[in-house]
């Protein structure tokens, strides 16, 4: 149950992010449950040409993807009880409200501030646990994150780079006893991550194809699970 300071808080994140953003509201159904998300309304308005020359960066993070509508549903299958779970990419926060809604103790990471400030905030709003945030970039992988018994990530191979990256970040920070879960929408720089997890040291235990109904027609999601 929140209290009203806790309310008054959640008020003010929201009038802060609304004076930076054009903010649309959804809902997204998982598992039964109906999550409401708020996001800026189009991602293209949030493009810095200063930011893609200096890192070819793009808010990709200002969206739902089917992705991690795909990974979603999939922790609704796991108990936290407690457990601690990192996201990679945490983008709106998703993926982390449902986390915290199954009782896992969440570490949300992302490459952008903003995505960060909609993960603490869509969380909160769907009545859960704040997670704790970490602004994280993979070709700087902190160090200092811990271990976790799960570590997920969605939709996080659009550039070639990546595949090892993720597959690094997974094993720097995944219990030797944990499991991790990717999911990512058949995009030609995932056929190369089950390679990065050899390199690793990770074994891919599991892999199917979901198909996610979200927006106009439906889409196949390849879903990892690996292990050391």
């Amino acid at each position: 149950m929140t209290s009203a300071q806790d309310n008054e808080r959640a008020d003010s994140a929201l009038a802060n992010l609304q004076a930076q953003f054009d903010i649309v509201r959804s809902e997204v159904e998982i598992a039964g449950r109906t999550l409401t998300i708020d996001r800026p309304r189009s991602a293209d308005d949030l493009i810095s040409d200063e930011d893609f020359d200096r890192d070819e960066r793009l808010p990709y993070w200002a969206d739902v993807w089917p992705s991690s509508i795909a990974l979603a549903e999939r922790l609704v299958g796991e108990a936290g009880a407690g457990r601690r779970l990192l996201e990679l990419g945490a983008g709106i926060g998703l993926v982390s409200a449902i986390a915290a809604w199954r009782g896992f103790e969440v570490t949300a990471t992302d490459y952008y501030a903003e995505a960060l400030e909609f993960t603490r905030h869509n969380t909160f709003r769907n009545g859960e646990r704040l997670p704790v945030t970490r602004l994280v970039d993979w070709r700087d992988f902190p160090h200092d994150l811990g271990r976790f018994d799960i570590v997920v990530a969605s939709d996080v191979l659009y550039e070639r780079p990546y595949a090892d990256l993720v597959g690094a970040a997974f094993a720097a920070t995944l219990e030797h006893d944990g499991f991790g879960i990717l999911t990512d929408p058949q995009r030609q720089n995932g056929a190369l991550f089950p390679e990065a997890c050899q390199r690793h040291r990770l074994t891919i235990t599991h892999k199917t194809g979901i198909s996610v109904n979200h927006g106009a027609t439906a889409q196949t999601i390849d879903l990892y699970e690996l292990r050391f």
